[in-house]
C-alpha cells in the first residue's frame, strides 16, 4: 500500500485509534489474518485496469474518489475511466460517482476540489503548466488509500483531503497545510468522465437557509438523458458564495438570487455552472457531506439525512462494514498474493451498486420514478462481464439477500424498460445497450437454481423468454427464424449466436426446474444452435451469411469491432459452448485434437499481428486473451477433454503473468469485479465455467490456506499442502477426508462446508479425473 506521512493530523490520528479499539473485540490470531488489512485499492489504477482508489461502502451508491484528469473526449476518455489513472501528475479534484474497472467512461458527477489562500480558479487548467487552474500535484507517497477510506496531500492547493464514504453519501476532510488559510470549495457541474459535446443538457444550484447546497445535473452521455441530483452540507458556516455561468455560446437561461417562489438564498441554472463557497480564515478541518439521487433533490437530502455522524463516525462505520464483507475470506499465502487476492475480493463488492433513495425510490429505464418495496434497488449492471464468475462469487460471500435484491433489481427493470426486456449494461437505472446477449438470464437462473428465494420466479422466467423473444433487439429476430444470426445482417453475428445460445440453456435450466416443461423443451432445443455456426472444416466458430454460407474470407486472428465477433475473433470466441463443452470436443475430434487446439491458442505467435487499435483487448498469452472476459473459461476447458494437468499448467502461466500486487496489477479491465472474481475462485482452486449447472471445474489452489465463511454460517477450508512454484500440480484432492477423483465440486458440496485439500506435487498427475465420467457437466452428457 502506498506509504503514509509520519506527521498525520490528529483526526487521522483519533480514527486510526478508534478503528483500533474495534479490532480490539476481535482475537489477536484473526486480527493478524483480517483480509481488510490486506486490501490495497491502488491494484489496477495504472495500467489497464481502469479501478479507482477512493472511498466507498460495500455496493455504495458513492464512490468518492479523485479524477486526476476530465478533459478528454469521447473514446479518448477510455483511459480514465474510472476518473483516476496512476501514472497521472495532478488531481483535478473529487467526485461521487465512479465505475470500478469498466470498459467505458461515463459519471464523474458533483467534482469538488478544496482551494487553500485567496486565489480560487474557475478552470481546471493545464496538468502540464501547474498553477493555471484548480488542479494540484501531489505525490503518491503521501496518497493512503484502504477500504472505505482515501487521503491525498494536494501540494499546489495547500490541503490535505481526506474522502470516506456510506452507503449513499460521502464525506471529505479538508485542512489547509500551511497554518491558516482562507478555505474554499470550488464546484464544478462541467466535469464529466466522458465529455460529449453538449453533455450537460441542464444543471441547477441552489443555496437553501438552511445552509445545505442543492442542485441537480441532467447529461447526455454513455446513458442519454441521465437525471443526478445532490445535496451538499457544510460543517462550518459559510462566509460567502459564488455561483457562475460559463456559457459563451448561447443565450443564459438561468438566475442569480432567489427565484419566484423559492426560499433559496441564492440559485442559478444553466449549462456550464461553477461555485466558489468561502469559509474564511481558519487553519481546523473543515467537513463536507455530499448525497446524490437519481429521483430528485428531496431525494438527495433524505439520503444526506439518512446516515449520521461525523468523519470519524462513518469512516469507522464503514471500516467495520468492510470489515464484515472482507472477513468471510481469510487467505494465508505469500504477501504478494494475500494483497492481490484480497483486493480482488474487494473489487467483487463493489457493484451492483445501490441505486435507490433511502425511500425506495429510484429512476427506472423509462426515465420514471418507481419505488422498491421490501428491497433495496440496484443497478450498475455490466452483466456481458459479471454474469461469468462476479454474478457467481457473490452467491457464496453474500448473504442471500444480495443476490435477491439483484434479481428483484433486474425483474423490475425489465417492468419499466419500454422494450420489455431485462437489463443489457444499466447504470443507475439507464440503459446503454452496450454489448450482446441477454445475460441477465444467467444471472437469474444460476440464484434460483442455487435456492435464492425472495423474487418472484414465474415474472422472472416471463422476463427471461421475454428478453428472449424480442426480434428488434440484435438479430434475434433473425435467429429465430433461421437458428443463428446472419452477419449480412448484423455485426458481430458469430458471438451474438453462440452467447445467444447459451443464455437459452439457461432459461430451459430455470423452466425445467420450475415444472414449465414447454418452455424448457422450446429453449433446450435452441441452447443446440451453436451447432449452426460451428465450421467442421475450419475447427471454429464462424459467421454465416443469410444464404446459409460462411463469410469470407476468413482470418481466425482478425479483431475488428463490428466484425464477425464481439471485442475477440474466432481463436477466443469456438470456445464458448459453456453449456456443451462436451459435444464441442467431439466436433473438435475428440480429445488429443482439442488439447492440441487448446495448446495452439495459447502457443499462438503473436508477434507479427497488431491489436492496438482494439482498446480491450490485453494480456494476451498467444490468442488467449485474459484482460477481456471471452477467454476467461478457455484455461478450464483441458478438463472436458481429459487433461486437468494442463488446466493447472495454464493457470499457473495465467495467474503468473497477469495479476500482480501493484498498481498495474490488471492486464485488463476489471470490468466491474469480473477480472477480480476470476482470480478469488481460481486462487481458491475451483470456477463456474457454466454458471446454471450448479458445478465448479477444478483447477488448482494459489494459497495455502483459505477459510472461507458461506451464507448459511458454514465454513469451507481449502488447504494446499506442498503449495510452493515447485510444486504447481495436483496430486490429489479430497473433501472431508474422502477423494475426489473428479474434475469438479458440485454447489451443494460447497455449501455443506468442511474441508477442501489438494496435494500438490513438482510433476502432473495425468491419470487424475481424466475419465469421460469424471468430467464437468455438459448438457449432452447431464448426470
Amino acid at each position: 500500500m502506498p506509504g503514509e506521512c509520519s506527521n498525520l493530523p490528529m483526526t487521522t490520528l483519533r480514527f486510526r485509534t478508534l478503528l483500533a479499539l474495534l479490532a480490539g473485540f476481535a482475537a489477536t490470531p484473526l486480527l493478524a489474518q483480517s483480509t481488510y488489512d490486506q486490501v490495497d485499492p491502488m491494484i489496477g489504477t495504472g495500467g489497464e485496469g481502469h479501478t479507482f482508489p477512493g472511498a466507498v461502502a460495500p455496493f455504495g451508491m458513492v464512490q468518492f474518489s479523485p479524477d486526476t484528469d476530465t478533459t478528454c473526449v469521447l473514446r479518448a476518455c477510455y483511459s480514465h475511466a474510472a476518473g483516476y489513472r496512476y501514472e497521472d501528475p495532478t488531481i483535478q479534484g473529487f467526485s461521487l460517482t465512479h465505475f470500478s474497472g469498466a470498459g467505458h467512461s461515463d459519471l464523474g458527477d458533483v467534482l469538488m476540489m478544496p482551494v487553500a489562500g485567496d486565489t480560487v480558479p474557475f478552470e481546471p487548467g493545464d496538468a502540464g503548466k501547474p498553477g493555471t487552474g484548480y488542479r494540484s500535484r501531489y505525490d503518491h507517497a503521501a496518497e493512503v488509500a484502504r477500504p472505505g477510506y482515501y487521503a491525498v496531500a494536494l501540494k499546489d492547493r495547500g490541503v490535505r483531503a481526506e474522502l470516506t464514504a456510506g452507503t449513499r453519501i460521502g464525506v471529505a476532510r479538508y485542512r489547509p497545510t500551511a497554518g491558516a488559510l482562507p478555505m474554499h470549495l470550488l464546484l464544478d457541474l462541467r466535469s464529466s468522465l466522458y465529455n460529449y459535446p453538449g453533455k450537460v443538457l441542464w444543471s441547477s444550484i441552489r443555496l437553501r437557509p438552511d445552509g445545505i447546497v442543492t442542485g441537480c445535473r441532467q447529461t447526455r452521455g454513455w446513458a442519454p438523458d441521465r437525471n443526478l441530483c445532490f445535496a451538499i452540507r457544510f460543517s462550518v458556516p459559510l462566509t460567502g458564495h459564488a455561483f457562475v455561468s460559463t456559457e459563451t455560446d448561447v443565450a443564459y437561461k438561468g438566475f442569480q438570487g432567489p427565484g419566484r417562489g423559492s426560499d433559496a438564498v441564492a440559485e442559478r441554472a444553466g449549462r456550464a455552472l461553477v461555485a466558489r463557497f468561502d469559509f474564511g480564515t481558519t487553519d481546523r478541518p473543515i467537513e463536507v457531506t455530499s448525497a446524490i439521487s437519481s429521483v430528485d433533490e428531496a431525494g438527495a437530502i433524505a439520503n444526506l439525512l439518512s446516515e449520521t455522524g461525523d468523519f470519524d463516525a462513518i469512516a469507522a462505520r464503514t471500516a467495520t462494514a468492510w470489515h464484515a464483507a472482507l472477513d468471510v475470506l481469510r487467505i494465508d499465502a505469500p504477501a504478494p498474493m494475500q494483497r492481490s487476492v484480497a483486493t480482488a475480493l474487494y473489487h467483487s463488492l463493489l457493484a451492483p451498486s445501490v441505486a435507490g433513495d433511502v425511500d425506495g425510490r429510484y429512476r427506472g429505464p423509462d426515465n420514471q420514478v418507481h419505488r422498491a418495496n421490501g428491497y433495496t434497488f440496484r443497478s450498475t449492471f455490466s452483466l456481458w462481464d459479471t454474469f461469468r464468475a462476479e454474478h457467481p462469487l457473490l452467491t457464496l460471500v453474500q448473504p442471500a439477500t444480495t443476490t435477491r435484491d439483484i434479481v428483484r433489481s433486474l425483474i423490475a427493470s425489465r417492468e419499466h424498460s419500454p422494450d420489455g426486456i431485462l437489463p443489457v449494461w444499466q447504470f443507475q437505472g439507464r440503459e446503454t445497450w452496450t454489448m450482446i446477449g441477454y445475460h441477465a438470464a444467467p444471472v437469474i437462473a444460476d440464484a434460483y437454481l442455487k435456492g435464492i428465494r425472495g423474487f418472484d420466479a414465474d415474472a422472472a422466467l416471463a422476463a427471461m423468454v421475454a428478453s428472449a423473444t424480442y426480434a428488434p433487439y440484435a438479430g434475434l429476430g433473425e435467429y429465430m427464424a433461421r437458428g443463428y444470426v446472419p452477419i449480412d445482417r448484423e455485426p458481430e453475428a458469430a458471438s451474438k449466436t453462440v452467447e445467444y445460445a447459451y443464455d437459452d440453456w439457461t432459461i430451459a435450466r430455470l423452466a425445467r426446474a420450475m415444472g414449465r416443461a414447454d418452455v424448457a423443451a422450446t429453449f433446450a432445443k435452441r441452447s443446440e444452435n451453436w451447432r449452426n455456426s460451428f465450421d467442421a472444416k475450419t475447427g471454429f466458430i464462424r459467421a454465416r451469411k443469410s444464404d446459409g454460407t460462411f463469410r469470407v474470407p476468413f482470418d481466425p486472428t482478425a479483431i475488428n469491432y463490428g466484425s464477425d465477433y464481439t471485442e475477440g475473433n474466432a481463436w477466443q470466441y469456438s470456445w464458448f459452448v459453456p453449456q456443451d463443452q462436451a459435444s464441442l470436443v467431439r466436433a473438435l475430434g475428440g480429445d488429443a485434437a482439442t488439447v492440441a487446439k487448446l495448446d495452439a491458442m495459447f502457443d499462438f505467435d503473436t508477434s507479427k499481428l497488431d491489436y492496438s487499435h482494439a482498446e480491450d483487448i490485453a494480456g494476451l498469452i498467444g490468442q488467449y486473451i485474459h484482460g477481456n472476459e471471452p477467454s476467461h473459461h478457455v484455461a478450464y476447458l483441458y478438463n472436458y477433454a481429459g487433461a486437468p494437468w494442463r488446466t493447472q499448467a495454464r493457470l499457473t502461466q495465467i495467474v503468473g503473468s497477469q495479476y500482480r500486487a501493484t498498481p498495474d496489477g490488471l492486464s485488463g479491465n476489471d470490468d466491474l469485479g469480473q477480472m477480480s472474481a476470476w482470480l478469488v475462485f481460481t486462487a481458491l482452486g475451483f470456477y463456474p465455467v457454466t454458471p446454471g449447472s450448479l458445478e465448479y471445474v477444478i483447477g488448482r489452489p494459489f494459497v495455502n490456506r483459505a477459510v472461507l465463511t458461506l451464507p448459511n454460517g458454514r465454513t469451507l477450508t481449502v488447504i494446499s499442502d506442498d503449495l510452493d512454484d515447485r510444486h504447481p500440480y495436483v496430486g490429489k484432492v479430497t473433501l472431508n477426508g474422502v477423494p475426489v477423483t473428479r474434475a469438479y465440486l458440485r454447489h451443494d458440496e460447497i455449501m455443506a462446508g468442511g474441508e477442501l485439500r489438494f496435494v500438490m506435487q513438482a510433476a502432473p498427475n495425468t491419470t487424475w479425473a481424466t475419465r469421460p465420467a469424471d468430467r464437468p457437466y455438459s448438457s449432452s452428457s447431464a448426470r
